[in-house]
């Protein structure tokens, strides 16, 4: 958090627990059409403040991403606001089993430019950490731009160490 800054009181929700019309049963998932196409717009409006190449995420998509067993969005909510209003932050978790054991990644942290500062991402990644560690995880892993320093900042305090290691991408466009 900034110095001065006060915290915003935010709830952290899963995402799928928002979308959902009902318990899935042995079919998967019963999404609603319009809370999908809600918290698509909402992480479509924080997604592009991470990134102006993302391109909007519709509904489709999200049910996808929200069916892999692999993925936990969360979202960082404003109890004064409604429910897709509310969103303020978000991030996603991605656990998965590799041969050296269970691995994590936290990707695509945004707050809402105006709520930064505020103990949102904090809040996001504490919670995520938690989910990781629960599933075995030893560690977790994410990538931040170095132009991002106040988040880079916030990853450091919160203990994350900076790994001498080459990234690589292969634009597969």
């Amino acid at each position: 958090m900034e110095p001065g800054a006060h915290e915003l009181e935010v709830t952290i929700e899963e995402l799928t627990n928002l979308v959902q019309d009902g318990p899935g049963g042995a079919l998967g998932h019963v999404w609603s059409p319009a809370r999908l196409q809600g918290a698509a717009e909402a992480l479509s409006r924080l997604v592009a403040q991470l990134s102006a190449t993302a391109a909007p995420m519709g509904s489709e998509e999200l049910a996808e991403m929200l069916s892999s067993p692999a993925v936990t969005v969360l979202v960082a909510c404003n109890a004064d606001q409604k429910l897709w209003e509310a969103v303020v932050g978000t991030l996603t978790l991605v656990t998965f089993r590799i041969p050296s054991g269970v691995r994590a990644w936290i990707e695509d942290v945004v707050v809402d430019s105006d709520q930064r500062g505020h103990g949102v991402a904090r809040a996001l990644v504490m919670e995520a950490t938690a989910r990781a560690r629960a599933v075995g995880a030893r560690n977790v892993d994410l990538t931040s731009r170095p132009s991002r320093e106040a988040a880079n900042r916030l990853y450091a305090r919160l203990g994350f160490e900076r790994r001498e290691t080459n990234v690589y991408r292969l634009d597969l466009s």
